[in-house]
């Protein structure tokens, strides 16, 4: 179990990349940090390693205070982005290399080598040099390394990220798979919003050094906590329109919707994911108006974006069912899909 309290890291110039994160990580879960460039995610992860001192606040590791603690002291692995293998080492002496640090007999540290290899398919690849292999293949060592010294923890800086887009859904199925298979607590660190909600148990959005939301990737997903969320999470990202009830009806973009228990005079942002939605070519009272401006083909899917007044709005149609560019058509919220947010907050 990993706990972090109250911990904030200021960096010289007053840049406050952490910003009192309180946070516990369960045994053996597979924990997520998920959040644009720049929003602390890497900062958070590297000071759980101890690679950056926390300005204020503490982490716990199985109960044991470490934040004063060095690196190696922690008894966690890192892979990072780079996969960091040594060029002038074959495949079985970098996976070998933590096992040498603690000083564990040669042949003991090449047999748990060739042992870890041969578990992530790398056995035949034991005597050549990261040159020689495959970026899937130098990913796998990088792993195998981290496996071989069996930590308490796994910390993972984006591991997918020099995969091509193939080895990367390859790469993902493997990686939860084995992290299931170690039960070990990982926590894993990306920017790409499909690689959290494949692989975690739980996520964390993360904005300006702060947590903005943690939940299953299921909860994140369904209930974005804020528009921020909302907008950053799916793979085509959530129509937010502003909106205002009056007369007991709510107005957004041209379409009159139920209000609820909202009061009139109430200003909201109306969330409408592409794939909560209907696309209709008859006049819909609770529709919003629009032209077709850009089709998108996805494979089996398209996606629609109407030109509606001053926006844009995105509705995932069946192949074969979008209609010709030009044409006027009305996007049909599924009400029960819908989101409410007034003041930056969820409200319904």
């Amino acid at each position: 179990m990993i706990s972090l309290r109250d911990l904030t890291k200021t960096f010289p110039g007053g840049v406050r990349a952490l910003d009192g994160i309180d946070l516990t990580i369960g045994d053996g879960e597979f924990f997520a940090l998920l959040g644009p460039s720049g929003c602390g995610k890497t900062t958070l992860l590297r000071t759980i390693a101890g690679l950056e001192t926390p300005t204020t606040g503490t982490i716990a590791i199985n109960t044991t205070d470490v934040t004063t603690r060095q690196p190696g002291e922690r008894d966690v692995a890192m892979v990072f982005q780079d996969y960091a293998i040594f060029p002038h080492m074959s495949v079985a002496d970098n996976i070998a290399y933590p096992l040498r640090i603690k000083k564990i007999a040669k042949a003991e540290r090449l047999a748990k080598a060739r042992e870890v290899a041969t578990r992530l398919s790398l056995g035949d690849l034991l005597e050549r040099r990261p040159s020689q292999l495959s970026g899937g293949q130098q990913q796998r060592v990088a792993l195998a390394r981290a496996i071989a010294c069996h930590p308490t923890a796994f910390l993972f800086d984006e591991p997918l990220s020099n995969l091509d887009a193939r080895l990367r859904l390859e790469a993902r199925t493997f990686l939860k798979r084995l992290q299931r298979e170690l039960a070990v607590t990982t926590v894993f660190v990306t920017h790409d919003q499909a690689e959290a909600l494949a692989l975690a148990d739980r996520i964390a959005v993360m904005d300006h050094g702060r947590m903005i939301q943690v939940g299953t990737p299921a909860e994140i997903f369904q209930r974005p906590a804020t528009p921020f969320v909302a907008s950053f999470i799916g793979s085509t990202p959530m129509n937010l329109l502003p909106g205002k009830v009056t007369g007991g009806a709510l107005h957004v973009a041209g379409a009159v919707l139920p209000a609820g228990a909202l009061p009139d005079g109430s200003e909201i942002l109306y969330g409408m994911r592409p794939e909560y939605a209907d696309l209709a070519l008859d006049e819909r009272e609770d529709g919003f108006p629009g032209t077709v401006a850009v089709l998108e083909n996805l494979g089996t899917a398209t996606l629609v974006t109407l030109e509606a007044r001053d926006r844009l709005i995105q509705v995932l149609v069946p192949e074969g069912d979008e209609p010709p560019i030009g044409s006027r058509a009305w996007a049909v919220p599924r009400q029960r899909r819908a989101l409410l947010y007034a003041d930056d907050t969820l409200v319904g």
